[in-house]
């Protein structure tokens, strides 16, 4: 996907470059995708059906004490943001992981969903579906909503990825899976312009915050 003139995921890619004490990075791209991605600190492989497929597959290729993991759908992410979280973990021996996020900042919501499958006839007549029930306003003061990077002591994260399987194939993020194997996982708080592009409207908006920071 295109953004600001370039691949989306060389954003990522040059801010991990920038980042002190990032030593390689490792691509994870759909199997058989012809890769115009250079340099000699870069390698790719092929990722798999889910994302924990495509992690472990990446993080065969790593060797080193720690590992970030993130999402080539935030390309605004910083060198800051990421030496930040590096250190946030590095700072506790105890700690197995730190991820980037944010506090959540909207009313939470949990649904029930409706007691039927009928049909309702809205007031122009047209059928509606049965829309769903709040069953309870959730408190967001301890909620925060994950972001990427999330760094891992590489061996606790190989753990984690050898859980149950189902659990391993149905986790979001790598924070979960080293969470239900009993690791401790810091958060290191993010910018909210760290932004995961997955809609045309995000797309716009990566685009506009790209071209005011090049007018810095």
């Amino acid at each position: 996907m295109p953004l600001a003139g370039r691949p989306m995921v060389e954003w990522s890619i040059a801010a991990l470059r920038a980042a002190a004490g990032v030593r390689s990075i490792v691509v994870a791209c759909p199997p058989g995708h012809v890769h115009h991605l250079g340099g000699h600190d870069l390698g790719v492989v092929d990722g798999g059906a889910t994302r924990a497929q495509s992690v472990a597959n990446a993080l065969a290729a790593v060797g080193t004490e720690l590992v970030a993991i993130h999402d080539a759908a935030r390309p605004l992410v910083t060198p800051e943001l990421i030496e930040g979280v590096v250190a946030t973990l590095a700072a506790d021996p105890e700690a197995d992981g730190a991820i980037a996020a944010t506090p959540v900042t909207d009313t939470i919501k949990r649904v029930a969903p409706p007691p039927r499958a009928e049909r309702v006839v809205g007031s122009h007549h047209d059928p509606v579906l049965n829309r769903p029930l709040v069953a309870e306003t959730v408190d967001r003061g301890a909620l925060w909503a994950a972001q990427t990077p999330q760094v891992f002591r590489v061996e606790a994260l190989r753990r984690a990825l050898e859980a149950e399987p189902a659990q391993v194939q149905s986790a979001t993020d790598e924070a979960t899976l080293v969470e239900a194997a009993g690791g401790r996982v810091l958060i290191h708080p993010s910018p909210p312009e760290n932004l995961k592009v997955t809609t045309p409207l995000d797309l716009g908006l990566a685009e506009l915050l790209l071209a005011e920071r090049s007018a810095e």
